[in-house]
């Protein structure tokens, strides 16, 4: 039962983040508001709902492990299996500068995060600095692109999909009301499944002598990363390089600045000893890794595919051998 759980409540989590960000997009759109603040704010947000909701519930129940799994596993399969897995099938070419300049804050907020991580528990002051490290890289977003400057940030091939959807049929465009409901139903729907998920995992992993963090670092932070996996494989099939790469970018950097920081103001987050051992090196590795793809240096192509791949496949299975120790 708590493996249908799992399932279900990934399920649920990725239809009802779905829903709100089609719902957020029309009503935005209906208030007038510019595609470029639907684009960071209303999409970003959207689409981390699952990653933030599974966060503050994992928290409440006391599973803080599942919390931290959870981002720091998202972020390293961002980057092995997210761009992975469709440089296997679409070879793509990055040469965006802007992509350059997200990547450093990118950097930074990873490099930070593990500082922030020595101290012990991230309790209220270190989720304020995340979070305020968070206003100010979408302040200065907002402030380039309104300077015609390309934007990069989290999940916008989600936001140009979506709007671009709606706009060859303005004839048909779907009454607040509607949209309304689609956002109330997927807020639902996130809490009801992150719920779920939350719950299922912990019963899985207390069944088969695995950690919670183990899970979240496994099932969870896959579950959650399928959104991202979807939009960078849309991308890179259209040969949108830069989409792909500023969709696992933008997915870090919001993971660990709000979503961690935003879960660490509802409870303590505690660290445990082992992240140190091999999950926070190999974080900080692959957000490493991507400085020589975004310069150039290293192509994104069928064999990079399979070296990622083959890597995101060996830490699970250290990880998996790890959890025998833990």
């Amino acid at each position: 039962m708590e493996y249908f759980s799992v399932i279900s409540g990934l399920i649920l989590l990725v239809f009802a983040g779905d829903k709100l960000v089609d719902g957020s997009v029309i009503i935005a759109e209906r208030l007038h508001v510019s595609k470029l603040i639907i684009g960071i704010t209303v999409v970003s947000f959207g689409t981390s709902a699952p990653e933030l909701v599974i966060g503050i519930d994992s928290a409440l129940s006391g599973v803080t492990e599942i919390a931290l799994g959870n981002i720091v596993g998202s972020n390293i399969a961002n980057v092995l299996l997210v761009l992975g897995i469709p440089a296997l099938f679409y070879p793509f070419a990055c040469d965006d500068d802007e992509i350059k300049h997200s990547l450093f804050y990118m950097i930074i907020a990873t490099l930070l995060f593990i500082t922030l991580a020595f101290f012990g528990p991230l309790y209220i002051w270190q989720g304020i600095v995340l979070i305020t490290l968070l206003m100010i890289f979408l302040f200065y977003a907002i402030k380039r692109a309104k300077s015609n400057i390309k934007i990069l940030k989290h999940d916008i091939d989600f936001a140009k999909r979506a709007l671009e959807d709606m706009e060859p049929q303005p004839e048909k465009k779907t009454p607040v009301a509607k949209a309304v409901i689609a956002v109330i139903l997927g807020l639902v729907g996130l809490v009801f499944g992150a719920h779920i998920l939350v719950d299922g995992a912990t019963i899985v992993a207390r069944t088969m002598g695995i950690s919670e963090a183990v899970i979240g670092l496994t099932i969870v932070a896959i579950g959650t990363s399928l959104p991202e996996l979807t939009t960078s494989l849309v991308a890179a099939r259209n040969n949108h390089g830069d989409v792909a790469m500023g969709n696992i970018i933008g997915s870090n950097l919001f993971n660990i600045l709000a979503i961690m920081g935003i879960t660490s103001l509802v409870a303590p987050i505690s660290i445990p000893e082992h992240f140190f051992r091999m999950d926070f090196p190999i974080m900080a590795a692959t957000s490493l890794i991507l400085v020589p793809i975004a310069m150039g240096k290293i192509k994104i192509n069928r064999l990079t595919g399979i070296v990622f791949s083959a890597l995101y496949i060996f830490y699970l299975f250290f990880l998996t051998m790890q959890s025998n120790f833990i």
